[in-house]
């Protein structure tokens, strides 16, 4: 079964209102992506996507990729330079740690959603929202098979 069609629609609309949400308040910019196996060691994929995705290309280099391998069970969150220069050392493996938890009872829509708010929450602290501010990349989830 391909990733995309392990999520109903209307969990879909709830991973991409709350990038949106998130996406808010700040000039930072989260990006989602959902495949099923990871060929490689899942940063290194992670970091491939990030590529693929163009979210090096920010203004302000502060993108955030959640990167999920659904039939590996593995996940991985990039943060661009810019953001990680301002995050405190391990911010983004406690958000992980939080996914996990919440991938093992089975609710991947609400882990992917609390991480995309975190991420968010970190983002406006760090980047906030500015009148001439444009969303610079796409708020939907990518997927791949």
């Amino acid at each position: 079964m391909s990733p995309e069609k392990a999520f109903t629609k209307e969990q879909k609309e709830a991973m991409v209102a709350a990038i949106q949400k998130a996406e808010k308040d700040t000039s930072g910019e989260i990006r989602v992506h959902i495949e099923n196996r990871s060929k490689i060691e899942v940063l290194d994929r992670a970091a491939d996507v990030f590529a693929e995705l163009k979210m090096h290309k920010t203004a302000l280099r502060n993108g955030v990729l959640i990167y999920v391998a659904l039939l590996d069970h593995k996940l991985a969150i990039l943060g661009d330079a810019g953001i990680n220069s301002k995050v405190p050392a391990g911010f983004w493996d406690s958000i992980k740690t939080n996914m996990v938890e919440k991938f093992k009872q089975g609710a991947i829509t609400e882990g992917i959603c609390e991480a995309v708010i975190t991420a968010g929450e970190q983002l406006k602290a760090y980047f906030p929202y500015q009148e001439d501010d444009v969303n610079e990349l796409p708020d939907d989830i990518s997927f791949s098979n």
